[in-house]
């Protein structure tokens, strides 16, 4: 009787290990394409990602840089102030109202052939906001002023 008891108890624990295995797999499977690691300019010339990699870079874009293309299509580019990687937005949405030159901007896609292909874009809401990201990697470059307020 005491050895059944023993036996259960084993029996329970690998069930629980094998259903805790497969779940931390399933989790992990499901988020592979919802978690875009943040790069900035610099770092996407420095170490160039695979083409199929999809990322989030962001920056300020630079000025007079905006140019149209067909439909809500348009090429801009986005520095950190140290490295400017040019941007082909191929998203089917226009960009947000507060999307200027010279503003900080996040944008979400793959770097193919030298342009990051950009399906996303986000730009600051206020006039003081900047994504954290930007201004961590504006500052690593020693070019982040802060908005004066």
């Amino acid at each position: 009787m005491h050895g059944l008891k023993k036996k259960r108890r084993i029996q329970i624990v690998v069930l629980s290990l094998v259903c805790l295995v497969l779940t931390t797999a399933l989790v992990g499977y499901a988020l592979r394409d919802g978690i875009n690691l943040f790069r900035s300019p610099s770092q996407v010339l420095d170490n160039p990602p695979a083409a199929t990699e999809v990322f989030r870079m962001g920056g300020l874009v630079v000025e007079d840089s905006i140019k149209p293309d067909v439909g809500v299509r348009f090429f801009f580019a986005v520095t950190d102030g140290g490295a400017s990687v040019p941007v082909h937005y191929v998203g089917d949405d226009i960009p947000p109202d507060l999307f200027e030159e010279g503003q900080g901007t996040v944008a979400t896609g793959r770097y193919e052939n030298g342009v990051f292909l950009a399906t996303e874009l986000l730009a600051k809401h206020d006039e003081t906001y900047m994504p954290a990201e930007v201004i961590d990697s504006l500052k690593e470059q020693g070019v982040y002023q802060a908005p004066n307020g």
